[in-house]
């Protein structure tokens, strides 16, 4: 059995090693809340790449239906050929599309899922895939076909929070709740991404951008992801570690809400930030 033990770029703790490691035994999907930017997306890119298996994504958004993710039966291009001709209309399979999980549950080697920020659907999307994602298997009542998963697929899906899941569905999931880095595995994660980046120039930006995230009042906390984008900024303009000792320039990479950029702004006249 393959473990995941992490990648270069993707520094991860104990913790979650340990859970994804029991949901590939286990067979059961996990669930992985966080704040925005904290890895959850790049957790599944992380998977794939370490045990190379391929990667199908089901990006869920607010009108996504559960049976998307399973096939889709196109009756109107079924419709189209039967009237004009260029298709044989009496094989409906040929109008039957999988979604993700009907590519991963037909795929004959194993696969990784993802299906990213579940919250954002409606309530009922997740009870809507309760026995699917339990048996990994559905069935396709136009062709009168079961479809089975040739080999179970390993199922991450992705949480912010928004809505609560239900109590049902969260009983056939792992779960595991991605803290936000301390100032050293940020740190660490700094470095998997940008190895000789100056020391001192780190150092200063990561000491900042806590001290950004302690501020009171603020609306939306910078994440990892745009910390690592400011770097990047930084570096390009040719920043040094005593300018965003004394400035912190380039803060439209940080802060993302007018509100809380009014906020800094008062902060910074009255030389409290």
């Amino acid at each position: 059995m393959q473990q995941f033990k992490g990648t270069e770029e993707y520094i991860a703790d104990d913790g979650l090693l340990a859970d994804v490691n029991a949901a590939i035994v286990l067979e059961k999907p996990l669930l992985v809340r966080g704040e925005p930017g904290t890895g959850k997306t790049m957790l599944a890119e992380a998977i794939s790449k370490a045990l190379n298996k391929r990667l199908i994504r089901w990006h869920v958004k607010s009108t996504t239906k559960a049976q998307e993710g399973l096939y889709t039966y196109d009756v109107v291009q079924r419709l189209n050929d039967s009237r004009f001709g260029g298709g044989d209309v009496g094989n409906i399979g040929h109008y039957i599309k999988m979604g993700p999980l009907g590519e991963a549950f037909s795929s004959p080697e194993q696969v990784i899922v993802l299906i990213d920020e579940i919250d954002k659907a409606d309530i009922e999307f997740p009870n809507d895939l309760l026995r699917e994602l339990d048996e990994m298997a559905f069935f396709i009542p136009e062709t009168n076909e079961t479809i089975v998963a040739k080999v179970r697929p390993i199922v991450l899906i992705t949480s912010n929070a928004e809505k609560e899941l239900p109590d049902a569905f969260l009983r056939r999931c792992l779960f595991h709740y991605i803290d936000f880095p301390s100032p050293e595995r940020m740190r660490a994660i700094v470095r998997a991404h940008y190895p000789t980046m100056n020391n001192d120039l780190v150092q200063v930006a990561i000491d900042k951008f806590y001290r950004l995230r302690q501020v009171d009042g603020l609306r939306k906390k910078p994440s990892s992801s745009e910390l690592l984008d400011w770097l990047a900024v930084l570096v390009r303009m040719g920043a040094s570690a005593e300018l965003i000792r004394q400035e912190m320039p380039l803060l439209s990479t940080l802060i993302k809400r007018e509100q809380d950029v009014a906020l800094l702004k008062q902060l910074r006249a009255r030389r409290r930030f």
